[in-house]
């Protein structure tokens, strides 16, 4: 028989985890289902407003009970090295959340012995990996905030390590449970026949286009259309992106993405039953309702396999756009992420 080295191993075991082996089916994810891990939260990084949003809800006297006594402990304040946007917000977040009743501490090792669970917030995807290993070696619940990694072969990697470590994790934009959504969810609109989503794009030199403020609005298409994109194509200038997603089903789903004039969140979905317009946007607080009750029983909201294929669609929008809108085909992004991801832990 012949010897399989890890890199092969892990390219197998990876596109079998998100529905892309050669059958083409789709695995349940372990869920690691496990007793309540408690309720002390700890944030590692302060360079985002999302950090102090959740502190406010979550540390409110007046909290509701869907947050069922969790509360902001500690945060690790570190965020990006060098995306200007972010380093220049730290001192005024940090603080903004000792207000809050937040300890601040100066190394992520020291946070994990005050929390139970983990919101990782850094902005800048690419410190994700790094972040997130110590935090599943100490066996810790963690959201990562969007975006996931600032590559797909990084989130595989922080995926791969879940799985090592037996701890679960997801990550998702505020945007999935954006006003409306649920009617698409329950099927009132019938089945899904296609959907055109927008969001803003600003565009950050250090991530890949989509990958840093896009990923709102492809996050928006997904939760409507579910897995299953083949293929990608994009077309592109400086104030407008649009991109044009294939299902394996003949389905259409495209994402606008908005750089100049009005900025907004929204969408349009297409079903057998009716046609049903999204928005307005819902906060913070419907995705912070779905992390604790993830905090409380380790069962995930959002999959692997869906958040895996919502950061392959937006690195195939970028080969589209280098190859002049040439179509890009999903599972050779996959598969190339994750050769790309054997090693990085």
């Amino acid at each position: 028989m012949k010897k399989t080295g890890r890199r092969e191993f892990l390219l197998t075991t990876t596109l079998s985890g998100i529905g892309l082996s050669l059958t083409g089916s789709v695995l349940k994810s372990n869920n690691f289902l496990s007793k309540n891990a408690g309720n002390r939260i700890g944030i590692i990084g302060l360079d985002t407003s999302h950090s102090i949003a959740f502190t406010k809800s979550l540390n409110n006297p007046e909290a509701g009970a869907e947050f069922a006594g969790f509360k902001v402990v500690a945060a690790y304040p570190k965020g990006s090295n060098d995306i200007e946007s972010s380093v220049s917000r730290i001192p005024g977040y940090i603080t903004e959340i000792q207000k809050y009743g937040v300890e601040i501490v100066d190394s992520i090792d020291l946070l994990l012995t005050k929390v139970d669970v983990v919101l990782l917030e850094t902005n800048d995807g690419r410190l994700h990996l790094e972040q997130a290993l110590p935090v599943l070696k100490a066996g810790k619940r963690m959201f990562i905030d969007k975006p996931m990694a600032a590559s797909l072969a990084d989130a595989i990697a922080i995926f791969e390590a879940s799985k090592k470590f037996k701890v679960p994790i997801f990550s998702s934009s505020s945007l999935r449970y954006i006003n409306g959504m649920d009617e698409v969810i329950s099927g009132k609109i019938g089945k899904v026949l296609g959907a055109e989503t927008y969001s803003p794009a600003k565009l950050e030199k250090t991530h890949p286009d989509l990958f840093w403020y896009g990923i709102h609005g492809v996050e928006t298409l997904f939760t409507a259309m579910g897995t299953g994109c083949k293929s990608v194509v994009r077309v592109s200038n400086d104030d407008t992106d649009l991109v044009i997603g294939t299902w394996e089903d003949d389905r259409i789903g495209t994402f606008r993405g908005i750089r100049k004039g009005k900025e907004d969140y929204g969408g349009t979905v297409f079903g057998e039953k009716a046609i049903k317009v999204l928005g307005n946007y819902a906060g913070y607080n419907p995705l912070l309702v779905q992390i604790i009750q993830f905090f409380k029983t380790g069962i995930v909201p959002v999959k692997e396999e869906e958040t895996l294929e919502i950061l392959a669609f937006m690195e195939a929008a970028d080969l589209s756009k280098a190859k002049g809108g040439k179509a890009v085909k999903i599972k050779a992004v996959m598969e190339k992420a994750a050769k790309k991801a054997a090693g990085k832990f």
